[in-house]
């Protein structure tokens, strides 16, 4: 009996300073620099908005954010790299639509779950803007549905690889328009968008971050945006919608998610913090100005948000045709 009252009691002494331990390591949280995982290329709408983010969360909780770029195969290297990392909120997945519901879904062999992340929040809602080199003599989307239909030869149409947002939302758009195009993967959305710059592929449709200043410097011409409403900083630039394709909305999001078993109370002011800063007037100046839409949310609105935008975009998949590789 003294023996098993003596294992009751270590038992019980063991579980306190578990308690005591996971309660002073939120507490203290961060005390070193945090690692998080981009999965898209610097200079994408993902690093764009992320670097604005994170700079302000990193401030105010007096540890700098480390931005690792680690694009390629969907997003899924990323992925494999932030699930299998040590769950102490130490490593976080900045992911995207992308990396989070697409590439996951065609990529054949995957090493993680995708879907066994610990949800954080949404960062950003980011609308896919439909451009045009300026030497294309179109302006509208019917202009453009025109166009492509009375040139013999297909149209390049520059995506940034294969299952990405804006390959998925070519598919789309060109599908519900019309449009006499042919789908052109390149490495990532800088390079997407540069050959749509040079006249090689000289039309394309990507997040709005990733475009918005070659807009305002006359590289690019803005033909239509993807929301319910116009963009803000491009009020002259009708949706798609009103463009005459009804009910059509193309949009991403970026959102933060943590490896699975990352403490309740971590992920708590990682959030927390992320919503002081999102509320900042400065801070959501920044994120408008390069076409990004400041959004936070509750961790289960989130994982909601996953399973919807899962089977949403498995859909967009078979109607591209994308196989798993």
């Amino acid at each position: 009996m003294k023996r098993a009252g003596f294992l009751v009691l270590a038992a019980c002494s063991m579980l306190a300073s578990v308690v005591v331990s996971t309660s002073v390591s939120a507490r203290d949280y961060p005390t070193r620099p945090i690692r998080l995982i981009i999965p898209q290329n610097p200079g994408s709408s993902n690093d764009t908005i992320s670097r604005i983010v994170y700079v302000k969360m990193g401030e105010m909780l007096g540890q700098q954010f480390v931005i690792d770029n680690r694009p390629g195969a969907g997003g899924t290297i990323a992925g494999e790299i932030a699930a299998l990392a040590t769950p102490d909120g130490y490593t976080l997945f900045g992911t995207a639509t992308s990396s989070a519901v697409i590439g996951p879904q065609v990529v054949k062999k995957l090493h993680y779950d995708p879907r066994g992340f610990a949800p954080i929040s949404l960062v950003a809602l980011t609308q896919n803007i439909l451009v045009v080199n300026p030497k294309l003599p179109v302006h509208t989307l019917k202009e453009l549905i025109d166009y492509t239909k009375a040139t013999p030869a297909k149209v390049n149409m520059a995506n940034a690889g294969l299952g990405t947002q804006s390959h998925l939302a070519g598919v789309l758009v060109a599908h519900a328009a019309g449009l006499n195009v042919v789908s052109v993967p390149y490495r990532g959305g800088g390079a997407s968008v540069g050959a749509t710059i040079a006249g090689e592929s000289p039309v394309t449709i990507t997040p709005a971050p990733a475009v918005f200043g070659h807009i305002k410097a006359g590289r690019l011409r803005a033909i239509a945006s993807g929301g319910e409403k116009r963009l803000p900083l491009l009020p002259e630039v009708p949706t798609l919608i009103e463009s005459g394709l009804k009910g059509f909305v193309t949009q991403g999001w970026i959102a933060v998610v943590a490896p699975k078993g990352t403490p309740g109370p971590v992920i708590n002011k990682i959030r927390e913090t992320l919503i002081k800063v999102e509320h900042d007037p400065a801070t959501a100046r920044a994120m408008e100005r390069v076409g990004g839409d400041p959004k936070t949310s509750t961790p289960a609105e989130l994982a909601a948000l996953f399973d919807a935008e899962w089977k949403n975009f498995g859909d967009a998949i078979k109607l591209a045709g994308l196989k798993a590789h």
